[in-house]
């Protein structure tokens, strides 16, 4: 591989053109490298430069370096003004701009601002690094026509991200991701684009508001319970423990070595609570403490997984587990007359029967918020299986592990008062409506052409033993049922990885123990198939 004379040309350009001298000395270290015959900084700078990043409904995510295929400051201000060209400059109308704790937040938060403001937009900046749902709340609280929140959520420390709110607080969907990347297209170099500091702070106050109308949620007297927390080196900490303060849950213990905001996040190797010893650090603080609930935020807030004893040990509660015992809360609490429940195609069919239980209605949409938080009127909770839950839709157009939280504490201390635990509540919804058994099996890829050559041959080899549907056009997605059992493929939407769903039913008949055991080694023979097939 040798340096091009297209590739070097275009880092010139890149350099000339980018507003921030750091980006610039770092860029042009990498060249001069290159240029010097050295072959790693040669393959360095052809993935910098190999295209810019792709403006999605999940917004921009990347990690944070000079260069078209990076977050950077030329990227964010780029994308911005593509933003404000879509929504009409000279604009008009409020703008909401957030962000985390991860490297190149402040600067990049900083920069979109600035751009949304010299567009002519009434740019209001939240007052530090500050969860996600909190955004969501004041641009669906204040009618705002936009909002920009910096984040990468619970991705790799090196990444940083672009996530895009619109009027009533809901991500975008299509053909609005496509309409804006046409725009930041058009958008000229960075470093002509006009920026100006006339933005204005949020309010402690205004941030109150969320606190407050989170810690309303609860609609159960008991407040009797010992937590364990963690924010996971994300910037949910202070604000779960206020929420749950104000609430009345005054007992919670917060895992030290990750309460504080740092984008190194030293103690996870991804700092997700779905990812295997993610969560480790917080139950040995809950079965230190001798905790009645575990409960662990994603960086940015937005995700919240429990943990439960199990017998004598600790573990942590799948999504869907979490998601159908909060539904199930929610729906026999609802003061709604007509109310509707929602969740994904990869998620647990549970929830559909509870709903039919409560005689609510149910929803079932493709993978993401940006098409729950739209599942219909009347909504009044939705989730999904990686870790997402809405619980307070009217407020929060959009998942909220703050809110859940809370929820779940409320659950929680109302079953610890009547001498029963969340295991037992899910055992009885098993006795209702059968034992549902859910799993995944999840591939990483560094080679992200081998996402859609293995999604290819599904299509082109579907499994014998299934009935194999394909959901294209209209989603990347495979689902494969027979007696009992559902397997959904799908590329991850956030993530370099590939995902398979699985699923099983077992009616319980003769007992749940049975039943469990029956699903359990169904569950085990049909994930060693799916890994055969997509492995």
């Amino acid at each position: 591989m040798s340096l091009t004379p297209a590739l070097r040309d275009a880092t010139f350009r890149w350099i000339a053109d980018d507003p921030s001298a750091a980006s610039r000395e770092e860029l042009q270290g990498v060249l001069a490298r290159a240029m010097g015959g050295d072959a790693a900084a040669l393959e360095d700078l052809a993935d910098r430069m190999a295209g810019p990043l792709t403006f999605g409904t999940a917004g921009l995510r990347g990690p944070v370096r000079a260069g078209t295929n990076g977050m950077n400051v030329a990227t964010v201000v780029r994308t911005t003004a593509g933003l404000a060209a879509w929504l009409g400059s000279p604009g008009s109308g409020v703008v909401f701009v957030g962000r985390d704790a991860r490297h190149g937040s402040e600067e990049f938060c900083t920069a979109a601002a600035e751009v949304m403001a010299a567009a002519g937009f009434d740019v209001r900046v939240l007052p530090g690094p500050l969860p996600t749902p909190v955004l969501a709340f004041l641009v669906r609280r204040h009618g705002a026509v936009a909002g920009i929140q910096i984040t990468a959520s619970h991705n790799p420390p090196a990444d940083n991200g672009y996530k895009l709110y619109l009027t009533g607080g809901s991500q975008i969907v299509p053909p609005s991701d496509g309409e804006i990347e046409k725009a930041i297209e058009a958008v000229p170099a960075a470093v002509s684009v006009p920026r100006s500091p006339t933005y204005s702070v949020v309010s402690d106050a205004e941030v109150d508001e969320y606190l407050e109308r989170v810690s309303s949620l609860p609609r159960q007297n008991a407040r009797g319970l010992k937590i364990a927390l963690t924010p996971m080196h994300g910037v949910g900490g202070a604000f779960a423990v206020e929420a749950l303060r104000r609430a009345g849950f005054t007992d919670v213990h917060v895992v030290r070595s990750q309460a504080v905001p740092d984008p190194d996040f030293p103690t996870v190797v991804f700092p997700n609570p779905e990812e295997p010893g993610a969560s480790d650090e917080l139950l040995a603080l809950a079965a230190s403490a001798d905790a009645d609930l575990a409960i662990a935020l994603d960086p940015d807030a937005d995700r919240c997984a429990l943990g439960v004893r199990d017998g004598s040990a600790w573990r942590m509660l799948r999504g869907d587990e979490t998601g159908v015992l909060l539904g199930s809360l929610v729906l026999s609490t609802t003061e709604s007359a007509d109310p509707l429940v929602a969740t994904t195609i990869v998620s647990s069919s549970l929830l559909k029967s509870i709903a039919a239980a409560h005689g609510a209605r149910y929803a079932e949409t493709l993978t993401g918020f940006k098409w729950l938080a739209r599942a219909g009127e009347g909504l009044v909770f939705a989730y999904e299986e990686a870790l997402g839950n809405c619980v307070d839709p009217s407020h929060v157009a959009d998942k909220d592990g703050l809110s859940a939280a809370v929820v779940a504490a409320d659950l929680a201390a109302g079953l610890k008062a009547s001498g029963r635990t969340l295991l037992d509540a899910l055992d009885q919804l098993a006795l209702d409506h059968g034992l549902h058994l859910t799993d995944q099996v999840s591939l990483r890829y560094t080679d992200l052409s081998l996402i859609g050559a293995t999604m290819a041959r599904l299509r082109a080899e579907p499994p014998p033993d299934f009935t194999s549907e394909d959901m294209l056009p209209g989603a990347d997605v495979l689902r494969w049922t027979a007696d009992g059992v559902r397997v959904i493929v799908r590329p991850s939407g956030t993530e370099p990885k590939l995902k398979a769903y699985l699923e099983v039913v077992e009616p319980v008949t003769d007992g749940l123990p049975s039943a469990r055991e029956a699903a359990v080694a169904r569950l085990k023979v049909l994930r060693e198939r799916v890994t055969e097939l997509v492995g």
